[in-house]
């Protein structure tokens, strides 16, 4: 099939994505009757018909933003690199442009929705005379307003570097800003008025984002099918790959979503809200066949029939748009569970949002549990990834330590718990608790991740692409050889930020905005994460990218590292004003806690918690300085030998010289005295 066949047979399949979605949702709306008028308030046909589909306009501007830069990322070959660089091929070039157009008409409909949203809330026709006054108020003055404000502002910004996009690295940053602009997304609809908030929010954000992965990758593959060439199918096969993680995890975030929404799974058959994400997981599940399909019936005669690859996939551009449709007809209707309703009026449940647990014990501990996605699926796809990597080292004959293995498992199980178990359930009402959270968090998970070595191992099992595409490995290498990572991998800017940050964080804002915001919450957890990883990299690691130090010069980074730590605990319980007073100081729990006692405790906690890794990182730093001093021995060792023994050659040399030269003066009648070889 020629080029320009191939278009025209394409391009019906992309135009129909949206009148796809608008017909569901015009439909689903119908059936659930969430456009009818308001008995109290209505703002009109207009903003009732017009909001929902504004919404997936938004929507879908979002996920080929997002879809098509990650394409440009991770899929196809992009412009090449050096002193001018290559110019980027017509396929990297089209899917550059489809993601700058969606990513403008993405800012542009956010504004709309803006508008057409807060109508909607407040129930204000578009014509009302203080509506310009009262959206300002919104904006500014209420959760859902800010939501949309940010939503607006992130969206704009990943406008601007759409347009700025240039080349690889730059469309990886858009993709990557462009899953950011999600969050405020996730905050609103059902998610922003949930009774589990947090779970909500989280279910919401891996569901928006490996949608927007999967089915506006798929639309921006197609409309660059015809200009790939040889190059279809190495980047089928990737995007299979892709599609596939994107699958189970918007699978698996529906579920925990679904959970939340429904009293019980006759909700599906008994109610329209039910019976519409009945179908809505119907289609995911024949997105589900498709794809297999298309992975083990297409992708293998691409190279001999390139127009294979519509058979399957326009019909599944169309459903994905359809699917669009109905997600946008379940936010905007009424769930079987109230997602307003106040189910505990305690002041713990209104700051926390959870009702008030146990009285701590060392069993609750461990039986209180708050799950949260976010968490759950970042632990489990890193295992999952780790042992993947594991297994291919093994395959092909090499040998990768069981001791990192399970060292990398210990460290996701402890940061599971300490994420939604005891840790969390406690550390969001008591300090001490949050101290304990925190300090398992930033001192001891890291180490075990430490100990395991993942970059070493991604970088023995990912392989290598030589099309001028960056697969895993490519910008794993360019992380590591980034200014970015090695100004913050450096030993000394570790130690500082590891024990810097938790002044600015404890006696700031922040610690009240990651008590009371999840997404304050989840920074907080990177963050911390990310700079105890950091630090301990670079005392006991042996991962690339960090230009250590001698051992001695590690050894007084440690213990100076450490004694601002322990400074900053008994800080803590020295300190007699109340931190996040706030918050802290109106829980109001039911064990009579007293708020400013149970924060110096948390300071000795902190202080106390501190020297258990100090000491077992001294310790691992020992034992690798007397190996490294053994290595250097033994390598000094063979160096001497291979010169006493150059020397020992060189010296018998000479005497089998001299023998020589003996016989030639016997034959002649002479005489020469010889020394004895050396043994």
């Amino acid at each position: 099939m020629s080029s320009a066949a191939a278009r025209r047979r394409a391009l019906p399949w992309l135009l129909g994505v949206l009148p796809a979605a608008l017909v569901a949702l015009v439909a689903g709306l119908a059936f659930t009757g969430a456009a009818r008028p308001n008995e109290l308030v209505d703002p009109g046909a207009l903003v009732r018909w017009g909001l929902p589909v504004v919404t997936v306009a938004t929507r879908v501007a979002a996920t080929l933003t997002v879809g098509a830069f990650a394409v440009c990322a991770v899929v196809i070959a992009g412009p090449g690199r050096g002193a001018r660089g290559t110019a980027a091929s017509p396929a990297w070039a089209f899917a550059a442009r489809i993601g700058t157009v969606s990513a403008i008409a993405w800012a542009l409909t956010q504004v709309a929705h803006i508008i057409l949203g807060y109508a909607q809330v407040w129930g204000r026709p578009l014509d009302s005379p203080t509506f310009g006054q009262e959206l300002r108020v919104f904006l500014t003055a209420t959760e859902l307003g800010v939501a949309y404000f940010w939503a607006t502002v992130l969206a704009a910004v990943v406008s601007l570097f759409a347009v700025a996009t240039a080349g690889m690295t730059t469309a990886a940053w858009t993709a990557v800003l462009g899953a950011v602009a999600l969050v405020p997304v996730a905050l609103t609809g059902h998610s922003q008025g949930a009774v589990a908030h947090n779970l909500a929010v989280s279910s919401m954000w891996l569901h928006l984002v490996p949608l927007a992965l999967w089915v506006g990758g798929l639309a921006t593959l197609g409309a660059v099918v015809h200009r790939l060439g040889e190059e279809l199918p190495r980047a089928a096969r990737r995007f299979s790959a892709l599609a596939l993680w994107s699958f189970v995890l918007v699978g698996v975030s529906g579920v925990f979503a679904s959970a939340i929404r429904l009293t019980s799974p006759l909700d599906l058959v008994t109610t329209p809200w039910g019976a519409v994400l009945a179908v809505k997981i119907l289609a995911f599940l024949g997105l589900g066949v498709m794809g297999w399909l298309h992975r083990e019936r297409t992708i293998p005669h691409l190279a001999e029939r390139p127009a294979l690859f519509w058979r399957l996939a326009g019909v599944e551009v169309l459903v994905m748009g359809a699917v669009t449709g109905l997600a946008v007809v379940l936010g905007s209707s009424a769930p079987p569970v109230p997602q307003d309703a106040v189910v505990d009026p305690s002041a713990v449940f209104e700051l926390s949002g959870y009702p008030e647990p146990p009285l701590p014990t060392v069993a609750t501990w461990f039986t209180q549990w708050h799950p949260d996605p976010l968490y759950l699926v970042g632990a489990v796809s890193a295992v999952v990834v780790y042992l993947g990597w594991v297994r291919r080292v093994t395959a092909r004959g090499d040998r990768w330590p069981v001791g990192r293995t399970v060292s990398w498992l210990v460290g996701w199980a402890v940061f599971t718990w300490v994420t939604n178990g005891g840790p969390f359930v406690y550390g969001i009402l008591l300090f001490s608790a949050h101290m304990v959270m925190h300090m398992t968090l930033v001192m001891l998970v890291p180490v075990f991740w430490t100990l395991a070595a993942p970059i070493t191992l991604a970088l023995r099992a990912l392989p290598t692409r030589r099309d001028g595409s960056r697969g895993p490995r490519e910008w794993l290498l360019a992380l590591l050889h980034s200014r970015w990572a090695a100004a913050w991998a450096n030993p000394w800017v570790a130690g500082v930020n590891f024990a810097g940050s938790l002044f600015v964080f404890y006696y700031t804002d922040l610690l009240r905005i990651a008590l009371t915001t999840h997404a304050g919450h989840v920074l907080m957890v990177v963050h911390f994460s990310l700079a105890g990883y950091m630090f301990a990299n670079a005392i006991i690691g042996v991962d690339p990218g960090v230009n250590r130090p001698s051992y001695p010069v590690r050894l007084v980074l440690l213990f100076a590292t450490m004694a601002f730590h322990a400074f900053f605990g008994l800080s803590l319980a020295s300190n007699t004003a109340l931190l996040a007073a706030d918050y802290f100081g109106r829980l109001g729990l039911t064990w009579w806690v007293d708020a400013l006692k149970d924060q110096q405790i948390g300071g000795f906690v902190t202080w106390g918690i501190g020297e258990a890794p100090t000491l077992v990182l001294a310790v691992i730093m020992a034992m690798m300085w007397a190996r490294a001093d053994q290595k250097v021995a033994v390598r000094l060792d063979r160096q001497a030998d291979r010169s006493g023994d150059a020397e020992l050659n060189a010296y018998n040399r000479m005497l089998a010289e001299r023998a020589q030269s003996m016989g030639r003066a016997d034959s002649r009648g002479e005489s020469a005295e010889t020394p004895s070889p050396r043994e």
